[in-house]
């Protein structure tokens, strides 16, 4: 997987936030929520489960796109 952008949205204050680089830990304003990892991983820090949005954009690495044989399945 390749990450592109590494965001969320907190659904209690409404802010967008994005780590654009590697431990760039970033928590909205409520600090309900919180992203970490840039294009390096994804990590979130949350009250709840249900208090944010992701809005990352990632890619599927080729392996991830390869169909599985059938001897596979």
């Amino acid at each position: 997987m390749k990450i592109i952008k590494n965001a969320i949205r907190c659904k209690i204050c409404g802010d967008e936030i994005e780590s654009t680089y590697r431990h760039d830990y970033v928590t909205c304003s409520c600090g309900a929520c919180a992203v970490d990892g840039g294009h390096n991983y994804l990590r979130r820090s949350l009250k709840s489960l249900d208090c944010f949005e992701d809005i990352s954009v990632v890619i599927p690495s080729e392996e991830e796109k390869a169909p599985v044989p059938e001897d596979r399945k």
